[in-house]
């Protein structure tokens, strides 16, 4: 596959065109939190409040809440990459209340977040904060049962129906191995805190009013989180390399969607489409993104990714590294079929 950025100088040159962008704006940050929590938390009392006429009524304004949440997670998101505020203290300490908000711990996902940049599209270096990826001669390796699990996983509706259960009541829930004090001290905080925060809202609004409320916030941003994170790496042409050719620009260029979004769903993922952009210099700030990807040279021929077209996703399940594409199983076995009747002619 032909490298999008042939011309070396710009290749060379992109840490210099990224730099302007690469600025905290404390106002803008104080802004963004401003109308992103309070929104979020005044749809969430609207939502609860609203159960006493209709529980449909409620659960509409909660599909609502929803937006400001992902809204919420990027902000979360920026802290983790410390481009959100200037300092760094300032950072830590929203993204750690911005995690508590969104059930993910800061500490935990931090870390995983930077190996998923530092090795998005890297085959040698998988499994560390990104989808459970296989290529067809792995898949086509495996037995028998191993290869219906990875099926199960792949599915959509097991992605979009459980994924988001196992996002916040379990992935999150638990240290991982390895993990440093700190780390395993607030993934343990935020889980009390996230105890103590329910069970008092139990207590005072109810728990049925609770369920009702948060319920449909959490497993709709679930579910919008999760296709976001996989349409932004699970496109046709992406980029998978071997580790000794694998390359961070190509990577990031190649292998990171420009998700064309409307403009309020642009607003509400705070730029996320952007995700080349983010890939390639993930000091910037999330409302920067749009600019630096119209001022900067390097990005006018990244692959981009529509609403309609990005449905086309669903179907990809494997990596083909002879054709550089994403397949579907039926693919895989229909060319299985192929060269069996390849060798019989033989």
């Amino acid at each position: 596959m032909k490298n999008i950025h042939s011309n070396e100088e710009l290749r060379i040159s992109w840490k210099e065109q990224l730099a302007p962008f690469q600025k905290s704006d404390t106002k803008k940050s104080i802004w963004q939190v401003i109308n992103t929590v309070v929104p979020f938390l005044s749809l969430w009392t609207f939502a609860y409040l609203s159960l006493s006429i209709s529980i449909w009524l409620g659960i509409a304004i909660a599909v609502v809440a929803s937006g400001f949440f992902i809204r919420l997670f990027i902000i979360f998101h920026d802290c983790g990459h410390h481009s959100f505020f200037k300092s760094r203290r300032a950072n830590e300490i929203v993204g750690i209340i911005t995690g508590i908000l969104t059930f993910f711990p800061y500490h935990q996902w931090k870390y995983e977040h930077a190996v998923h940049h530092a090795t998005s599209g890297d085959l040698g270096r998988r499994g560390t904060g990104d989808m459970w990826t296989l290529t067809v001669k792995e898949y086509e390796q495996l037995p028998f049962v191993k290869r219906m699990v990875y099926r199960v996983y792949r599915n959509p509706f097991v992605m979009f129906g459980i994924g988001p259960i196992h996002l916040f009541f379990n992935q999150y829930r638990f240290n991982r191995r390895g993990a440093g004090r700190k780390e395993r001290v607030n993934t343990h905080i935020t889980n009390f805190t996230l105890i103590a925060i329910l069970t008092a809202l139990s207590f005072i609004l109810g728990w049925k009013g609770v369920l009702l409320v948060e319920g449909p916030i959490l497993y709709l941003a679930g579910v919008i989180g999760i296709w976001l994170f996989y349409v932004q790496h699970q496109f046709e042409h992406t980029y998978f390399e071997e580790s000794d050719k694998w390359d961070y620009v190509n990577a990031a260029l190649q292998g990171s969607s420009f998700y064309k979004l409307p403009k309020i769903l642009q607003w509400l993922t705070g730029n996320i489409g952007y995700h080349h952009v983010h890939h390639l210099g993930p000091r910037v700030p999330n409302y920067h993104l749009q600019k630096a990807h119209e001022s900067t040279d390097l990005f006018r021929n990244v692959p981009s990714v529509t609403l309609t077209s990005s449905l086309g996703a669903l179907r990809y399940r494997l990596w083909d590294e002879d054709s550089h594409r994403f397949v579907a199983f039926n693919e895989v076995a229909i060319d299985n079929r192929n060269k069996s009747s390849i060798r019989l002619d033989r």
